[in-house]
């Protein structure tokens, strides 16, 4: 075989693999941006099982679309919107509801778009979920338990880019807990990548350029890191973990750099994709009810 045949062969092969390298990109950003009802998540308990009194609700967004919630009263006159994270639902946050409620916080919790048994097809991660995070503040307004000057948020990993969004555009947000949040989206893509078996490094802008324009979202528009500096004077708190598998664990220190005060960072060692609560359950309880005593009841 001559020089020039093995030349061809060889460009041959590796368009090959290119191209089977940018078609296992689309299919994995189709799966990135989806979440098809049949495979969300069941509901398996209620705040009913965490010993909580509650109300089902539906609430509405600008956009038309359905979210499901519940709601635990207040019983302190301030109230904490909780948003669970990728591919989660309400569910995955009601412990932290559970320890917030025993301090008298009133709870909401809802099912993002698409996540849940709320309406939606696209996860845009962050840029049409702030309008839940809205739809989620207007009811609280409207709760006479509720003073509307108390109202703080929490939200983990992708829940946490919508707080942040969610609070740098209303200021009603008082305070903000974010858990293992993306301060950029490619901080989160490797992890998806790695799922199809191919080199992140070489196809991580191939999935995310696939998922914008298939989900019609700019990465730019869900950038925490951008926005997270619009929150201040309110209050900002963030947590990371170097054992993280999802977000990148330099992720949550680039948002404390980018934030203005004032702010706190729970970054450790040991800790994963948001399983602070799970991980240091007393600390945790002890932190973030400190966070939000202060800076919704003046504590």
């Amino acid at each position: 075989m001559n020089n020039v045949w093995k030349t061809v062969i060889f460009l041959g092969c590796l368009l090959l693999l290119v191209g089977v390298g940018v078609a296992a990109s689309y299919f994995q950003a189709e799966l990135f941006i989806h979440n098809p009802p049949e495979r969300r998540s069941d509901e398996v308990k209620t705040p009913a099982d965490y010993q909580m009194t509650y109300e089902s609700l539906e609430l509405k967004t600008q956009d038309g679309l359905r979210l499901v919630a519940w709601y635990v009263p207040s019983h302190n006159h301030a109230a904490v919107i909780l948003i669970h994270g990728y591919k989660s639902n309400r569910t995955s946050m009601l412990g932290r509801a559970q320890m917030l409620a025993r301090h008298g916080y009133g709870i909401l919790l809802i099912d993002l778009r698409t996540h849940g048994k709320s309406d939606g097809e696209i996860i845009t991660f962050g840029l049409k979920e702030v309008q839940d995070a809205d739809a989620a503040y207007r009811y609280l307004l409207a709760r006479p338990d509720v003073d509307a000057d108390k109202i703080g948020a929490l939200g983990c990993s992708m829940g946490g880019t919508v707080v942040l969004l969610s609070a740098a555009r209303n200021p009603g947000i008082k305070a903000v807990v974010s858990e293992s949040t993306f301060a950029e989206l490619s901080d989160a893509v490797p992890s998806a990548v790695a799922d199809t078996g191919l080199p992140p490094i070489l196809f991580d802008p191939f999935v995310e350029w696939f998922a914008e324009r298939s989900g019609g979202f700019d990465a730019a528009q869900v950038s925490a890191i951008a926005h997270i500096r619009e929150i201040s004077p309110r209050p900002v708190f963030l947590m990371q973990g170097g054992k993280d598998l999802v977000v990148i664990p330099e992720s949550g220190k680039r948002l404390y750099e980018a934030a203005g005060e004032p702010r706190q960072l729970w970054f450790d060692d040991n800790a994963g994709h948001a399983n602070f609560a799970e991980l240091f359950p007393a600390e945790y309880e002890r932190r973030v009810v400190a966070f939000f005593d202060q800076y919704l009841l003046g504590k």
